[in-house]
């Protein structure tokens, strides 16, 4: 991936946009001692809220800010105590991870090891833990203009309404790009994908794998 990338890159610009912060997107593209905001035109963690371009970065953005601290020890408390409530097979640490640009959200615990996150994921998959975690959210905190979004294994992210993964897009408003084209896999309604894979600026590709975006990739640039 990290190869055809390179090539890509010779081509176009391209950039990555995920949830975690830095640190973690960082580990996440390490491989072979790659460094993301270096590989990268564009790095995008948190959504934007933390962003790169060509490894030096751009104005950032604070969930703290927007919240207020008051606010969000009412919405901190009420989620230890639904967890606390949770009846759920395991619970390991760090419910709420907390993020410049929002929260993120574990019944489980991040702590949880792969093995774990896979069964509490089969679980979820059955009793929609997530997902009545979420509703109970929006009830209790209907004016807190907040957007929930279920991805990945074992979590959800809370940020502010609008800064989804299309926050990202602000940071290229000014670039004159012909097209953008987004690949994920989380691209249904509530999954983490789906606000920029559905944007009018975007073109959108949903991918099940890393070999769906190789393809697809190499169909569009690599064909001719």
């Amino acid at each position: 991936m990290l190869s055809l990338l390179r090539e890509l890159r010779k081509k176009v610009a391209i950039g990555v946009v995920g949830g975690s912060d830095l640190v973690k997107i960082s580990e996440q593209l390490s491989l072979g001692g790659a460094i993301a905001t270096e590989e990268f035109d564009y790095t995008f963690a948190e959504n934007g809220l933390t962003a790169f371009k060509l490894g030096k970065p751009l104005p950032s953005q604070s969930f703290i800010k927007f919240i207020g601290e008051e606010r969000y020890k009412l919405l901190a408390n009420f989620i230890l105590h639904y967890i606390a409530d949770l009846d759920i097979p395991i619970k390991r640490g760090t419910f709420i991870e907390f993020r410049n640009g929002m929260i993120n959200v574990s019944p489980i615990g991040r702590n949880a090891t792969i093995a774990e996150r896979k069964g509490f994921s089969a679980f979820d998959k059955q009793s929609g833990v997530r997902a009545k975690f979420v509703s109970a959210l929006k009830e209790k905190f209907p004016d807190y203009g907040l957007t929930y979004s279920i991805g990945g294994e074992i979590s959800f992210d809370v940020f502010p309404n609008g800064w989804d993964k299309t926050y990202c897009l602000r940071h290229v408003e000014d670039e004159q790009f012909e097209e953008i084209h987004f690949f994920g896999d989380k691209t249904y309604q509530g999954g983490n994908d789906h606000e920029i894979y559905s944007d009018p600026r975007t073109v959108g590709h949903s991918v099940k794998s890393p070999a769906d975006t190789l393809r697809i990739l190499k169909e569009i640039y690599f064909s001719a």
